[in-house]
């Protein structure tokens, strides 16, 4: 299998175990990853809310900055507050540019000595190109290129892990620890991208489908695909890169506001800083959107949206059935004069208008764990 320039895709650690699952295998980000399984993207997505669904994100890019001063060097690409990270704490932020776009969204956490970079497929090599470029020569980068990444996700989630590694049980939300589990040192993150409860644990990638076994073994884990962690990640109104975040879209406009201190709004001092400090005093003019069309057909990325007369407003970023939901929903972004909740636009589908509404984000209730 290769990619759409005929590029021969990678695999994952956990590729054998995928095909023995009956994976379908895609193209996605340079891998080959499965986009479900037999029993489908629906039942995947449902047991996820109602129990527990395994996840290969080995994927993503993975690695540490050591080095003197690496929270505060950071700070120089991204507008996350890095240095004020406690030990085992762990923030979401993003890349930006000099206009304020965004390059990628990265998870960033303090791992005692270093920081722990979680960044997406498809941008990795540039973000460590950016890495290179952008860091003092004193910050060192390694690369865990010989590790992979599994997230266990849903309500069942900790109870499951818990079997394996007691600790985790009580790990707060957005923290971060070194766990031993079945003989293997692992690095466990209590997060994740559906909106469910649930942990991204690191491994060495020669031991990694042996837990992924081992998960599985347990009643209440399935495996799950790319088709419904697109799915659940939507329900949860959280954006994916290169869809509803990318270079033309800014941290204000992308409702992202949250993730940039008062400190680092003030201050300043990554790129893009000056038009994001303008946005956050003077408003944006047009932002994300949860939408919520009428009937069942979905409204997908690319949708127009438009006013009651016909004029356009804004584009569909993401869209598709929601499970839980019970019908469609969608993500877009709008003129600011059309954002407010309950506001009623036209969503273009197969060439005819179908009613639709501005809706609150989350589209189903966010459950991370609380404690």
């Amino acid at each position: 299998m290769s990619d759409p320039n005929g590029a021969p895709l990678k695999r994952t650690s956990l590729y054998d175990l995928h095909v023995r699952s009956e994976g379908k295998m895609v193209p996605f980000a340079g891998y080959e990853m499965p986009v479900q399984f037999p029993a489908g993207v629906l039942k995947e997505h449902l047991h996820t809310r109602a129990a527990a669904g395994l996840f290969d994100v080995s994927h993503m890019g993975q690695l540490y900055l050591h080095g003197d001063g690496a929270a505060a060097a950071l700070e120089t690409l991204v507008p996350g507050d890095i240095q004020a990270l406690a030990p085992g704490c762990t923030r979401y932020t993003q890349f930006t540019t000099e206009a304020g776009g965004i390059l990628d969204d990265l998870m960033v956490t303090q791992a005692g000595d270093r920081l722990y970079l979680v960044v997406n497929a498809a941008c990795k090599e540039a973000d460590i190109a950016l890495l290179r470029d952008g860091l003092p020569k004193d910050i060192a980068i390694e690369l865990l290129d010989d590790r992979a990444l599994i997230a266990l996700q849903g309500p069942m989630a900790a109870a499951v892990l818990a079997r394996l590694a007691p600790q985790v049980a009580e790990m707060p939300f957005m923290s971060s620890a070194s766990v031993m589990i079945l003989g293997t040192s692992c690095t466990v993150g209590r997060g994740g991208y559906t909106g469910e409860d649930g942990f991204e644990i690191s491994v060495p990638a020669s031991a990694a489908e042996d837990l992924a076994a081992a998960l599985l073994n347990e009643a209440e884990v399935v495996p799950i695909g790319l088709g419904a962690r697109d799915s659940l990640r939507l329900e949860s109104g959280l954006c994916l890169y290169g869809h509803d975040i990318d270079t033309t879209t800014t941290p204000i406009e992308a409702g992202l506001l949250w993730s940039i201190s008062k400190r680092r709004r003030a201050e300043g001092g990554f790129p893009g800083d000056a038009v994001i400090q303008r946005q956050i005093k003077d408003g944006v003019a047009r932002k994300r959107v949860g939408l919520r069309p009428e009937g069942r057909a979905p409204a997908r990325e690319g949708t127009r949206v438009t006013d009651e007369a016909g004029a356009e407003i804004g584009t569909v970023t993401s869209g598709g059935f929601g499970p839980s939901v019970g019908g469609p929903v969608s993500m877009a972004y709008v003129s600011s004069d059309f954002a407010s909740i309950g506001t009623s636009v036209l969503l273009e589908v197969r060439n005819k208008a179908m009613a639709a509404s501005v809706v609150a984000m989350p589209f189903v209730p966010q459950r991370y764990y609380r404690g």
